[in-house]
């Protein structure tokens, strides 16, 4: 495969997962705003939102208050944000259109009618309805596009480069949205372990789809220490760090065994894999969440750039 093709494919799916995550990222604000606490003014849910994202530099750049119509209109629609969930969609439609033919046909048009949809939306000012439905249909059209990858593609390195393009983004999402819920939501003023600290990390769950899965893992109440363990530790939630990185190191080790040689990245691959199997929450909680989520996500992104070298450029 050229590595033109493999970085087209690499990123479409990467773009896709970013406006997933945006979305329920959006969509958890909205339900966090809609606290008593939230209309005293203290703003914290829309900070952390633009945080969560990874773009709270860009946002001051652009903004001087982080508000519901500001953050909606920098994370969803905005062309000076590169990672707007109509950027992401937009690139991701790009790139696809770049390696048509390394696309089944029910990839291309879940993601080229999710672009035409795209942009019947009315991104000025819409009602919280309008814009709930929105965030609506970018998770949907997520799902759609994963399952006609998982349901059509032949099991071959274009199949691999898309897994863990979306494996990668999907860890980086999960550590971002635990690091900014534990440093940034919870203002100073509230309890930890108070109502609004429990409806935090209930609406944390919700974002990522694990409320379910928590009630069925843990049938317990729900503690900031084993929202972390799932999404960390637990190899059977989809979106954990560690479901992500057994996923990463799977593909990677399929690619290198394909093109006969191994390289940075299946090293630094096994190496985090191997870090989080050795890792226990009480360990984590007692070195720091904030440190341990941080050293992850620069790994991860060393993984990325080590990718990016070895196969993409």
């Amino acid at each position: 495969m050229l590595s033109r093709t493999a970085d087209n494919l690499y990123w479409t799916a990467r773009y896709i997962e970013r406006a997933d995550c945006l979305a329920r990222i959006l969509d958890a604000t909205i339900r966090l705003g809609s606290l008593p606490v939230a209309h005293e003014g203290n703003g914290h849910e829309w900070t952390s939102a633009v945080a969560s994202a990874g773009v709270l530099q860009r946002f001051n750049e652009l903004y001087s208050v982080a508000n519901e119509r500001t953050v909606r209109e920098f994370l969803a629609f905005s062309p000076n944000n590169a990672s707007s969930i109509y950027n992401c969609l937009s690139i991701a439609r790009a790139n696809a259109r770049a390696v048509r033919t390394a696309l089944t046909g029910e990839m291309w048009e879940t993601i080229n009618e999710a672009w035409h949809e795209l942009k019947r939306f009315d991104a000025k000012s819409p009602s919280r309805d309008d814009f709930t439905r929105f965030l609506d249909f970018v998770k949907a059209a997520s799902l759609s596009f994963d399952g006609a990858v998982h349901r059509t593609m032949l099991r071959n390195d274009a199949y691999w480069f898309l897994r863990l393009g979306g494996a990668i983004e999907r860890a980086d999402n999960t550590a971002r949205i635990l690091d900014v819920k534990y440093h940034v939501l919870l203002p100073a003023t509230e309890q930890v372990g108070g109502s609004l600290d429990y409806f935090q990390w209930t609406t944390i769950l919700r974002e990522v789809s694990a409320l379910t899965a928590y009630r069925w893992v843990y049938r317990d109440s729900v503690k900031p220490w084993l929202v972390a363990d799932l999404l960390i530790l637990n190899r059977q939630m989809p979106r954990s760090l560690m479901s992500c990185y057994e996923m990463i190191v799977r593909y990677a080790d399929l690619i290198a065994d394909t093109y006969g040689r191994r390289g940075p990245s299946q090293r630094i691959a096994h190496a985090t894999l191997a870090k989080l199997s050795s890792s226990r929450i009480e360990d984590i909680f007692q070195s720091g969440l904030h440190e341990f989520i941080i050293e992850f996500i620069n790994d991860n992104d060393r993984l990325g750039s080590a990718i990016t070298e070895q196969y993409l450029s």
